[in-house]
């Protein structure tokens, strides 16, 4: 089963005089996992669908949907998947592929079909974007992200980052994907916050500890807004919007963006002291 939704793009303005349930409606995706079911969101962020699979012992397969108007879901899009679950296992064409927890799979434009196979108890994360070239499907397996340490205990942001699906790794059109995993103790992440101009982000929250739960901060840096999550929830950003948060305990997260360009870097950063 494939269950959609749409959500349009919302004005800076707008947002600003948005309440608690409009900001939690236009930006939260708060139900990713069911059993036997694939969820997707088609965001007009940059056309970007963010979604969960959850096989629970049953194939799945992802099917176009109304908003692309194409045969096959990936006749003009690339697509980035992330097992945030059980060992599990994607057929792309009829390859097999084995995924462990915080791994990922990179499937490539042209791809005609995408299986999540139903043994085992995986999540596969989804994230995808419109692409314009095929280049290759390929595993990213834990050995071959690119692992950074970032911030400091002092800060309360200590986290190590993997970079997953990026263009040192794997060839893509404008996907970008990775974990940024707390060290326990630390609760921030992306701190200092920043904003995307060219790009858009979203993120995906797991990996919280039961009964705890990770504020959101979002909006532009001189009129914050924010939105409590739990996990296995995700959010959108626009590329006017900062996107950081603060948990009650350490968690990890999932960052995705397309946009205008592959640069990592490219961001306009907001000091800490600057925020309002």
């Amino acid at each position: 089963m494939t269950k959609h939704e749409f959500r349009y793009a919302s004005h800076p303005e707008d947002a600003k005089k948005y309440g608690t349930e409009e900001l939690r409606k236009h930006f939260l995706i708060d139900t990713l996992f069911e059993d036997g079911t694939i969820n997707l969101t088609y965001s007009m962020y940059d056309r970007y669908i963010v979604g969960g699979a959850k096989p629970a012992g049953k194939d799945l397969h992802l099917e176009t949907i109304p908003y692309l108007k194409s045969e096959n879901f990936l006749d003009r899009r690339e697509l980035g998947i992330v097992n945030v679950g059980g060992k599990g296992k994607v057929s792309v064409d009829g390859t097999i592929y084995e995924l462990d927890k915080k791994e990922a799979l990179y499937v490539a434009k042209g791809a005609k079909e995408v299986i999540f196979k139903g043994e085992g108890s995986p999540l596969f994360y989804l994230n995808s974007a419109p692409a314009h070239h095929s280049f290759e499907t390929k595993k990213v397996g834990k050995e071959n992200a690119e692992v950074i340490e970032l911030g400091d205990e002092k800060y309360a942001n200590k986290r190590i980052l993997n970079k997953l699906i990026v263009n040192s790794i794997v060839e893509t059109c404008q996907l970008q994907m990775g974990i940024t995993e707390l060290v326990q103790g630390n609760v921030w992440n992306t701190m200092p916050a920043h904003t995307h101009e060219r790009r858009m982000e979203a993120y995906f929250y797991f990996d919280l500890e039961e009964g705890q739960t990770v504020c959101h901060f979002m909006g532009q840096p001189q009129h914050t807004r924010h939105i409590f999550m739990e996990g296995n929830q995700a959010v959108l950003s626009p590329e006017w919007s900062i996107h950081s948060g603060s948990g009650t305990s350490n968690y990890a997260f999932i960052w995705g963006m397309a946009g205008e360009n592959l640069d990592y870097g490219d961001m306009d950063v907001c000091p800490p002291n600057q925020l309002k």
